[in-house]
């Protein structure tokens, strides 16, 4: 290769690699989020939650490698054509074509990778974490009861738990077995735990201190207990035959060939099987067409238009997908061939990179603007300099700074969340074709996922201004100026610091507000994708709620409007859920305004032995039971629940003697990670000064190392906190604490 060329790639080498590490960084923090801390808090082993972790890679992979080329590409020429490079390659006689050759290369290789991850890992990855998943449900299922939650995993089992003891299983439990019929069975047990074996294929409840109370056909009763009772679940469903089934995303391209082959043998028509196959071509091909658009967007004679030009990208990527999608819905309709569908986003979109490559080749000097985003940086920049008397804090230099603070900001939050669509409308548009969803549904769900991509991507926008700001201001020794000036670091860094109070203030409204109804909404919406009813998240079908005193109501049907209740039943118990004290039947039962009208149905009370004492038959007596509004709420789950909500569900389940780690753990979080930007913007300011004259790319491959560091910081102590190892209060607060010491360490010892 020739200088030009090896010059070429070391331009390209940082922005794909940085790339590639932010945005696979991106895609895999919300399932470390829901999948890692879980795990480790349950006691699942780290080698078993890391493998995990790495079966998650290789689907990422496959939509930030063609990403990270056309970042790369757009970062490198865009800072030839800033410094004026590509007017000197110009002016020597370097054409747009001579330019294609290194591209070419790094895109062919991305190409080649991009097909090894679709053809190969993808499908071992998905088929490894499924089984994986499967393994420690199958192994641990009584992690999957949540403490004062209903648990119906188990076939006609009910499963109900006061607390979760660190030694493992359940205390204060209590059982409702339907098997023989509604209401049949309904065991307490002081303590409880599931043992399954897959290699057996049974599953088993193990009770200690148990009671049982039966009802027969006869309106006869009878209640037993003992030491130890173990109850045979039926296991079907639970286990399958050896091994998870494998769908078209775990096929490799030989078993898709083989099933393409078998089912146009029996007559069906394999045209989605078809189309998965020619999509482990056509996009890692994407990464040709990519590079095509990328080398025509980002090489200009002009210096400036770059925004612009990276904001393009991030839409043509979008565009790519959308396009490969919507041939998805021609291929359901049976509209065009199954292989023309999987390569029209390529076919499209490559037709656009000739051209644009041949206007770019012709006319150098014509940026590519958008009029929307060029509006919005003239008035944010008259904005700015109207500012200019408006506080005594703001001056020239404050103005400066934040300016370039902000559009980085701007710049970082937009390519970040456009990642998150990105992959989130790759995952959930395949279940749109299948039925199980609309459309209007998949932007409903992009509409309530907002707030929680935000949640993630302002601390780590913030971080990345913050050391790309610094970075940038002493690449071009501007840093230098301002101190000969007399402006100390401290001084220069206030806009930063500022922000990064108000990025905090945003998190905190943001969780205090929209955070919690908008996650459970999105979780609902994707419920609902995955194939499942609604009805599961309706409060007129929850049929399970534990009242304030530690009664449980069950019943058929509730209308929350009409104030009723069909099928009801209600088991009332002593202090320590030890003893049912009452149980009552009702057919129905109508709010009065001020007690309840239970109509049709009978009561039974048990001694202080727990044996039956009286039982009476009534037509309609009035009850004082919960006030409607309980059962129109929903359970209470602190991922839904804003900070003064579940402090004060907190203090109401520690007032009744349960056990509240997780959520005091949950709720000290909410509170101390919106301080996580001031805690960056900390660190960041004089890292970059250390960083020295290289640049934004170093900056950014520095912020990715460490909020890769922070999120593995609040993992580990998030884990032990839920686990008991450490104080709720010291496991939410460590990572700042620790990060925070770090930051001071630096702000000492730079040179200001």
């Amino acid at each position: 290769m020739r200088t030009l060329d090896r010059y070429i790639l070391r331009q390209m080498a940082w922005p794909f690699m940085l790339g590639l590490a932010v945005f696979t960084f991106l895609l895999i923090v919300p399932e470390l989020m829901r999948y890692a801390e879980e795990y480790v808090s349950k006691g699942v082993p780290l080698i078993t939650v890391g493998r995990l972790v790495v079966t998650l890679l290789p689907y990422s992979l496959a939509l930030t490698i063609p990403m990270s080329l056309l970042l790369a590409l757009l970062v490198a020429f865009g800072r030839l054509s800033a410094d004026r490079e590509f007017v000197a390659m110009q002016a020597c006689g370097v054409s747009l074509y001579r330019l294609f050759r290194p591209v070419a290369l790094v895109a062919t290789t991305s190409c080649l990778a991009t097909a090894y991850v679709y053809m190969v890992l993808i499908p071992v990855g998905n088929q490894t974490f499924r089984e994986i998943t499967f393994n420690i449900i199958a192994s641990s299922a009584e992690n999957e009861v949540k403490p004062r939650v209903f648990f119906e995993g188990f076939s006609s089992i009910v499963v109900y738990a006061r607390e979760l003891p660190q030694t493992g299983g359940w205390d204060g439990v209590f059982i409702a077995d339907n098997r023989s019929g509604e209401g049949a069975s309904v065991y307490l047990a002081q303590h409880g735990r599931a043992v399954i074996n897959r290699a057996a294929k049974t599953v088993e409840l193990v009770l200690e201190g148990w009671t049982r109370h039966t009802a027969d056909a006869k309106d006869g009763y009878s209640v037993a207990s003992g030491e130890y009772l173990v109850l045979n679940i039926n296991p079907a469903g639970m286990f399958g035959a050896g091994s998870v089934s494998k769908g078209l995303r775990e096929m490799s391209v030989p078993e898709l060939r083989a099933r393409i082959a078998g089912m146009r043998t029996a007559g069906e028509s394999p045209h989605n099987e078809i189309f998965e196959l020619q999509k482990r071509f056509s996009i890692p091909a994407a990464c040709l067409v990519f590079g095509l658009i990328g080398l025509a967007l980002g090489a200009t004679n002009r210096r400036d238009a770059k925004l612009a030009s990276f904001v393009v990208g991030v839409v043509v990527i979008f565009a790519y997908y959308l396009l490969l999608w919507f041939g998805q819905s021609l291929v359901r309709g049976q509209l065009v061939p199954s292989w023309f569908a999987a390569w029209l986003a390529n076919i499209v979109l490559g037709a656009l990179g000739i051209m644009l490559f041949k206007w770019r080749d012709r006319v150098a000097d014509r940026p590519i603007s958008i009029p929307i985003v060029q509006s919005l940086l003239r008035r944010l920049a008259d904005r700015t300099q109207a500012m200019g008397g408006f506080a005594l804090p703001f001056g020239i230099l404050d103005r400066y700074v934040a300016f370039t603070y902000l559009r980085l900001l701007a710049l970082a939050g937009l390519a970040l969340i456009g990642v998150f669509y990105v992959s989130a409308f790759i995952d959930l548009s395949e279940k749109v074709f299948r039925g199980t969803g609309t459309w209007g549904m998949l932007g409903e769900f992009f509409v309530y996922t907002t707030p929680q991509y935000l949640y993630y991507i302002v601390p780590l926008s913030v971080l990345l201004a913050s050391l790309v700001t610094v970075a940038i201001l002493t690449k071009n020794s501007e840093l230098v100026v301002m101190k000969a000036c007399g402006i100390s670091l401290y001084r220069f860094a206030l806009p930063m610091v500022a922000g990064a109070i108000a990025a905090g203030l945003f998190l905190f409204g943001l969780e205090q507000t929209i955070l919690g109804p908008a996650n459970h909404r999105a979780r609902v919406i994707r419920h609902v994708l995955d194939g499942g009813s609604p009805e599961t998240f309706d409060v007129l079908n929850r049929r399970w709620v534990v009242g304030r005193d530690g009664s449980i109501y069950h019943y058929t049907y509730f209308d929350p409007r009409a104030k009723r209740f069909n099928g009801l039943w209600v088991y009332e118990f002593d202090s320590a859920m030890q003893r049912m004290t009452q149980r009552t039947f009702a057919d129905e039962a109508r709010y009065t305004g001020a007690t309840w009208n239970v109509g049709r149905g009978w009561t039974r009370t048990f001694d202080a032995k727990g044996e039956p004492a009286s039982f009476s038959e009534f037509a309609t007596v009035n009850r004082a039971l919960e006030p409607p509004e309980h059962f129109s709420t929903e359970s209470p789950d602190p991922e839904f629940m804003s900070f003064t909500q579940l402090r004060d569900y907190t203090e109401q389940l520690a007032q009744s003697g349960f056990d509240v780690v997780r959520q005091r753990v949950a709720l000290y979080r909410k509170l101390s990670f919106p301080f996580v930007t001031i805690v960056m913007t900390l660190i960041a300011v004089p890292f970059a000064v250390t960083i020295g004259r290289s640049g934004a790319m170093a900056g950014i491959g520095v912020g990715i190392a460490i909020a890769l560091a922070y999120w593995i910081t609040i993992l580990f102590f998030a884990a032990m906190g839920s686990g008991g190892v450490l104080t709720p209060v010291l496991a939410a607060w460590a990572p700042n604490l620790l990060f925070g010491v770090g930051a001071a360490y630096l702000l000492l010892t730079v040179r200001t």
